[in-house]
């Protein structure tokens, strides 16, 4: 399931690209906009940052940017950077215990597939084609 923090997260971004234009948005501004409070869109900027899918500044004239062009993010990438996972059963999440009935397991192939889908969905989509393009494509996040 997509939490809240991947909802903003995708929010954020799209407001990024709607708004930045190259420069530095502070922070304040994005939450004002959004409606999220600073506090909380603190911890999604240092998810995204840490992953490298934006610049933070600090100082005058500080704030966040896009560190590429909109066309070049995954509504994908930018989930994973705050999700802790994507996957829809624990078994595909990564963990290094695995499940010690994946040899037997009859609903295995049926998890995997799905979550095969479920990459690809996200990955079609970059945050160019979230962004409002003006003809009343307004997507509520």
């Amino acid at each position: 399931m997509i939490t809240t923090k991947g909802r903003y997260a995708l929010r954020v971004m799209i407001d990024l690209a709607e708004n930045g234009r190259g420069e530095n948005i502070r922070l304040k501004d994005i939450a004002a906009r959004q409606g999220i409070s600073v506090k909380y869109l603190e911890a999604i900027m240092c998810e995204l940052s840490k992953a490298g899918l934006l610049d933070a500044v600090h100082g005058k004239g500080g704030g966040y940017r896009l560190n590429r062009a909109p066309e070049d993010y995954t509504a994908y990438e930018i989930l994973l950077a705050v999700e802790t996972t994507l996957a829809p059963v624990s078994c595909l999440a990564g963990d290094e215990n695995g499940c010690e009935r994946a040899e037997d397991c009859r609903t295995l192939k049926m998890w995997r597939e799905y979550d095969a889908l479920t990459r690809s969905f996200f990955q079609k989509y970059t945050l160019a084609d979230l962004v409002l393009t003006g003809d009343g494509g307004n997507y509520v996040i």
